[in-house]
């Protein structure tokens, strides 16, 4: 399975602890430059970010159609339009990605998505996770990551919880 990732998934999961769940889920994820530099940038938070430099299981790769690249930044950050750019390129069975717009874009290009929400909806149907509740929580007081209150109830009942 060919698994591109963009920045908020990687990120977010590392944030709560629960980065340890991609390799279970997936194995491998491939990244464009821009998501490693955003990643990278966490730095400047004060957040340790050497685990996720030093994940195997995270591997950069550059996309090569910068036409493309070019049309989806008039629409899209970087690092959103590189994921994008690399998950057609390589034909990508899925792409992690939480911004609307980028989904959507994606899903127009063919790809299949699914976001942080999704991943722990995975990882608890895998038996990697037995609740996502706290989680979702911690990510709603301490990440920033926005989730609703209706989206959080859907989440909670796709998880059975």
């Amino acid at each position: 399975m060919i698994v591109i990732s963009d920045t908020s998934v990687i990120s977010n999961l590392y944030l709560t602890g629960q980065l340890q769940l991609l390799p279970k889920l997936f194995h491998l994820l491939l990244i464009p430059p821009k998501v490693m530099d955003e990643l990278k940038a966490l730095q400047q938070f004060n957040i340790d970010v050497q685990p996720i430099l030093q994940a195997e299981f995270i591997v950069l790769q550059v996309p090569t159609n910068h036409d493309f690249i070019r049309k989806l930044l008039k629409i899209l950050d970087q690092g959103e339009a590189e994921a994008i750019a690399l998950a057609v390129e390589v034909q990508a069975n899925l792409l992690l990605i939480d911004e609307l717009k980028g989904r959507a874009v994606a899903e127009q290009h063919g790809l299949n998505v699914t976001g942080l929400l999704g991943v722990l909806i995975r990882a608890k149907k895998a038996g990697h996770i037995q609740v996502v509740r706290p989680i979702i929580d911690d990510l709603r007081k301490n990440t920033g990551f926005f989730i609703g209150d209706s989206l959080y109830a859907q989440i909670l009942q796709l998880a059975g919880e």
